[in-house]
């Protein structure tokens, strides 16, 4: 150990990679100078030292770019701020593409960017030649550059945040190796170390490959595991010209230029996980053996892109570990399990263009209480915890670090580690040709093809395989009645003499009705932003039902017991494993449950918002009357081990009625043309349900005072500045499906959030936000002129602040 050990800090941060030292500068630079920063060797040593150093900008979501946008500009001055070199260099990368579907993707990425105000150029092949000499262009289908993107020197940039959060009193303890993360009644209260313990207010838990390790001992999950990662470096090149990073995707690699010599890596399509059997404390500084025979091909690849690499010596080969994880996003924010222990980890190879964000982003969550932006994407409360298990982590991540280079297909699907969490129905429905996408370990069907040998996917940005099909599901849920697995639903009891209060404190919408009532309700923060959407059911004066998305389980889960006032009589049970949902909707929903039923399901007896448990064949199951798809409908709660008979029950009976098996791609086809919004993509923490058309969820003058009440009431009385609208494209060509611009004349006026094919309303629909300018009412802001960008074309676009689809509810109210 470098330095004596404080007894107390404000922070423990665990780790001095460059994720360790970012969070350390930006906590002691927002005036948490008390900050204590442990590294159990030396800055760096674990894998920013061997990272190749790249900084790219453009990510997936507005956010994502914005955090990476800031890296650049913080590593631009570093320099001057501390006085230590970083090496950065903005010397713009170029990506190409080889075949079609890749040039699709960078055309709709070079669309994407304009929303988020990212300069991105399309480049054709002669214009690739020209920026980069060496290349052979003869099959390059087109490209896009970045200018501002860079590359810079991952030692020195992690010293000199390092230097930046010293000169603001954070210290930086060097051969302190943390052996325990201290907890008391849920909390996190410290760290203890090979030379004593320090208590602390927070502790964050950077620590690279060992994160999950460190993290399983106190019960918390952190999805990741190391990969072998390769790359060479050649001998000098003469006359070698400052050249852009270049990233060759379709070959799986990248390409910087230092020093008059090239650095090639790659991310090959099936990697090499490593330490199975844990990471060596002692790890420093080192290498992994050579692998050269596993690098070949890849090398291969390079020689044909650049012809001048079959003349030049190999300086070095290098192969060491970075971690990895599931779904190839990173890991960031308080975890559910302990309260004040944060995770910035799982960087997949991206650690060094990531840093500058992710230490902003976690030190405004400690010192505020809460990020300053929508992050869901990377939250760490996304992870299930199945998702520790390292034989789980092993095999995915053999596929998942090749995902980074690999085509980002709409409604790609992991191939590995498949099966983990499968309904009761699964086997029938397999049998009858569901197509089953994998979707926080569930499986679930994404759509049903005419026989279980043609249930496969076949992946394009245009129509898909599968496209047909699952209009035909579309269409008989539309006009008859189809049934969908919506077992993954996530499902939590809030039982007890103060459940209502608590709840209603929580809930926007009014909760304290009869039994049986279900309510559609927002969970808000404090700024009013949605937090959880969600329905309450009404079990009894003491019990509540709580449905939500499988996605939001972890969160949603989390979120709710933390605002549980620890005097309170109310307790909060996960039961998601207790119950299968089969989801009857369509016209012809009521006439075939009433045939199975002696229960009246008529309107009168039974109408809209109802739940009651009622009789179905030989069980007793919860009947709820609601509707995700915009038709008449209801969703069976059904205790598992009765599921498959009831099941084989309603296939019988459903006969007479051509019942069609409909999956989740038909889900949300229905649900976006009648602009239901989808939690995580039309909605979030940014996005208010005034904003969102979602007052009708809302009881401001509730008798109960609720989270974020204050924040709506003043937005209302101001005016809202955007407000989210529906879009129906008049070509019944191009598809949508997530971040196209939205233009009113020569102006990007908002993006679309989600997007589907509407194959009632005859195209591509879509949901997004639109500015309102001072004056504007919604009604007129429907009628202007709107047209949305797909893949560098213009599209003209109908436009609706109401559901194009039956906008007074009449059908699902029949």
């Amino acid at each position: 150990m470098t330095q004596a050990l404080p007894e107390q800090a404000q922070v423990v941060v665990i780790g001095g990679g460059v994720v360790g030292c970012s969070v350390a500068y930006h906590l002691a630079h927002a005036g948490f100078t008390d900050t204590v920063l442990l590294e159990r060797e030396q800055l760096t040593c674990g894998t920013t030292w061997h990272a190749a150093g790249l900084v790219g900008q453009l990510r997936g979501s507005q956010n994502m770019t914005k955090l990476a946008k800031y890296t650049a500009e913080l590593y631009s001055s570093l320099e001057a701020e501390t006085g230590q070199a970083t090496g950065f260099n903005q010397c713009g990368s170029i990506s190409i593409a080889t075949t079609e579907g890749r040039y699709e993707e960078l055309l709709r990425m070079a669309s994407m960017a304009k929303v988020f105000d990212l300069e991105v150029n399309v480049l054709h092949r002669n214009e690739v030649a020209e920026r980069y000499p060496l290349l052979n262009v003869s099959d390059v289908v087109g490209a896009i550059t970045i200018p501002s993107d860079g590359q810079t020197n991952p030692v020195d940039v992690t010293q000199a945040l390092a230097k930046g959060a010293r000169q603001q009193g954070a210290k930086i303890i060097e051969h302190c190796k943390v052996t325990r993360i201290l907890c008391q009644a849920g909390r996190a209260t410290g760290v203890a170390t090979d030379d004593g313990v320090i208590n602390a207010e927070f502790v964050v838990l950077c620590g690279g490959m060992w994160t999950r390790d460190l993290a399983a001992s106190v019960g918390v999950t952190v999805p990741l595991h190391a990969c072998e990662h390769f790359y060479v470096v050649t001998e000098p090149i003469a006359d070698l010209p400052k050249l852009p990073v270049l990233r060759d995707y379709d070959a799986y690699t990248y390409y910087k230029e230092d020093a008059g010599k090239l650095l090639l890596g790659c991310f090959e399509p099936e990697s090499k996980p490593w330490g199975m059997d844990g990471i060596p404390d002692k790890f420093c500084f080192d290498q992994l053996p050579d692998d050269f025979e596993h690098f070949q091909p890849i090398l291969e690849m390079a020689m044909h892109r650049l012809p001048a690499l079959a003349d030049v010596g190999m300086q070095t080969f290098f192969c060491g570990p970075e971690s990895f994880t599931p779904d190839v996003r990173y890991h960031l924010g308080e975890t559910p399990e302990i309260d004040r222990l944060f995770v910035a980890a799982g960087m997949n190879s991206i650690g060094i263009q990531s840093a500058g964000g992710v230490g902003k982003i976690l030190a405004e969550w400690i010192v505020d209480g809460a990020p300053s932006m929508d992050i869901w994407e990377v939250d760490i409360r996304r992870n299930q915890t199945h998702q520790r298990n390292r034989t789980y982590l092993k095999d995915r991540v053999t596929e998942s670090l090749g995902l980074l280079y690999g085509m980002h297909w709409p409604f790609r699907q992991f191939e590995s580690c498949r099966g983990i969490r499968r309904s009761p129905f699964y086997p029938e429905l397999k049998a009858r040709g569901a197509c089953h996408g994998q979707a926080w370990g569930w499986e679930r069907p994404n759509w049903y093809a005419p026989e279980p040998s043609l249930a496969n996917y076949e992946y394009s940005y245009q129509r898909a395989n599968w496209f047909e099909y699952s209009a035909a599901e579309h269409h008989g849920v539309r006009e008859n009645v189809g049934f969908f697995d919506l077992s993954s639903f996530g499902k939590f009891l809030v039982a007890g003499r103060d459940a209502c209060a608590v709840l209603n404190r929580v809930c926007a919408n009014d909760i304290d009705v009869s039994t049986g009532r279900v309510i559609y309700t927002q969970w808000l923060n404090e700024r009013g932003g949605i937090e959880a959407d969600l329905t309450v059911t009404r079990l009894s004066e003491t019990e509540f039902l709580i449905l939500t998305s499988g996605e939001t389980e972890v969160r949603d889960f989390s979120w709710l017991k933390r605002l549980m006032p620890n005097d309170a009589n109310v307790v909060l049970t996960n039961i998601t494993s207790a119950y299968a949902v089969l989801s009857i909707m369509g016209p012809n929903s009521r006439a075939l449950l009433q045939q199975l039923t002696k229960d009246d399901l008529s309107n009168d007896a039974f109408p809209f918002a109802t739940s009651r448990e009622i009789e179905l064949g030989y069980a007793l199951v919860r009947a709820t009357r609601i509707t995700y798809v915009g038709e008449l409908g209801y969703e069976l709660y059904i205790p598992t081990e009765f599921a498959a008979g009831v099941l084989e029950t309603i296939l019988s009976a459903g006969e007479a009625f051509n019942l069609v098996p409909a999956g989740y791609h038909a889900l949300n086809s229905l649900r976006i043309e009648k602009a239901y919004r989808h939690w995580g993509h039309d909605i979030g923490v940014e996005d208010t349900p005034l904003e969102a058309g979602l007052e009708f969820a809302v009881k401001l003058d509730k008798a109960a005072d609720f989270i974020g009440r204050e924040a709506l009431l003043k937005q209302r009385d101001e005016g809202i500045s955007r407000s989210l609208m529906q879009f129906t494209l008049e070509d019944p060509l191009p598809l949508l499906y997530h971040n196209e611009p939205i233009w009113h004349g020569e102006t990007i006026v908002g993006y679309v959030c989600s997007g589907m094919y509407g194959h009632t309303l005859g195209g591509a629909v879509g949901l997004g936000y639109v500015k309102i300018e001072q004056g504007q009412d919604l009604q007129s802001l429907g009628q202007l002129d709107y047209d949305i960008e797909v893949a560098g074309v213009r599209h003209s676009a109908i436009a609706s602040s109401t559901p194009q689809y039956d906008p007074r509810d009449q059908r699902i109210r029949s």
